[in-house]
């Protein structure tokens, strides 16, 4: 009987002991994290959750592992969705919560701006500059990247949209470059199928040339569809552009800042002084605004327009008016 009385003793220990032990190790992922300020924290991609923990250890943002070595023991599905990422932690946050964190999408995210009427050069550059991107393309020819894309012989110009494009540590920058196609090919195949009839280009890829030559023409929002106008209406005539940007363009590295009459009268294939029609291929990225001027055309008579060097332009219908608007506003002689 005084060996059953001490079995029973025992086990009454043993279970008063694994039961505090629970408590203890409940009251653990429950207390908040030692933590003073919020602290970022990096979840490499591929790594274990033992990894996790013993850095989360390491660095002090834990007591200890040893709670969370056995979450991963008694409840496998709580620790099995961590995400590869950078996580904002606070002070206040639970273990409990610091593993819901780490499993979330709420990683830390940059911005990546690419603005309209920018070049494909100057895009890279971006993306090459950008803090926490992963670097795919920094060695990468054009042609590569258009590869790697899925869009082999494609030149590269014009087919990316110009936006704000948000990543996390470790997106590579082909990931954004494929945004921003497929967010150009979605908004130029939309704002085709509604085009006006009667227009003088006859394929999308034609009206994103037209639509990059109006993005680089005018920093004037409201006068995008005039300069569309403009354009559509001399195509429809026969005449030449005539746009600077196209000349600039052509031009590569060798423009320093100014046009001369030698550069207006080169042979290049996007001088649209020397050409007919439509340059080969755009000469920069257009917004949506653009791409929606070039399907939509103002209607009109004016065939000239001059900067007046207010970011605006003046409109004219006569080669005569704009000599005079070029006498005004280029030669100040009023």
């Amino acid at each position: 009987m005084r060996a059953i009385k001490i079995l029973l003793l025992l086990l009454a220990l043993g279970a008063a002991v694994l039961f505090g032990g629970y408590r203890y190790w409940l009251h653990q992922l429950e207390t908040p994290i030692a933590l003073d300020t919020e602290t970022l924290f990096e979840v490499p991609r591929g790594a274990a959750f033992a990894q996790v923990v013993q850095s989360l250890d390491e660095r002090d943002i834990v007591e200890a592992s040893w709670p969370y070595r056995l979450l991963a023991r008694v409840e496998p599905d709580a620790v099995d969705g961590l995400r590869a990422g950078e996580f904002e932690l606070a002070p206040e946050m639970t273990g409990r919560e610091l593993i819901a964190k780490l499993s979330s999408n709420d990683v830390v995210t940059y911005r990546l701006t690419v603005p309209e009427g920018w070049t494909f050069r100057q895009m890279r550059q971006r993306l090459n500059h950008a803090n926490k991107l992963e670097h795919a393309t920094r060695d990468m020819s054009d042609d590569e990247i258009m590869a790697a894309l899925g869009l082999p012989d494609t030149h590269p110009e014009g087919q990316f949209f110009p936006d704000t494009y948000r990543y996390h540590k470790g997106v590579s920058d082909l990931e954004i470059l494929r945004q921003a196609s497929n967010r150009m090919q979605t908004t130029l195949d939309a704002v085709w199928s509604e085009r006006d009839e009667g227009l003088p280009i006859d394929s999308p890829y034609q009206a994103l040339i037209l639509a990059s030559l109006i993005e680089r023409e005018t920093g004037v929002p409201e006068e995008r569809d005039e300069i569309a106008g403009v354009f559509v209406r001399r195509l429809q005539k026969g005449m030449r552009l005539q746009t600077d940007p196209t000349v600039i363009y052509g031009m590569g590295d060798a423009y320093v800042g100014n046009i001369t009459r030698a550069d207006l009268r080169r042979q290049t294939a996007y001088n649209t002084y020397v050409i007919a029609g439509l340059p080969p291929t755009p000469i920069a990225m257009p917004g949506a605004g653009s791409l929606e001027a070039a399907v939509h055309p103002k209607a009109g008579d004016s065939l000239y327009f001059v900067a007046k060097g207010d970011g605006s332009h003046q409109f004219s219908a006569t080669l005569a008016a704009h000599n005079a608007a070029v006498r005004r506003y280029i030669l100040n002689d009023d």
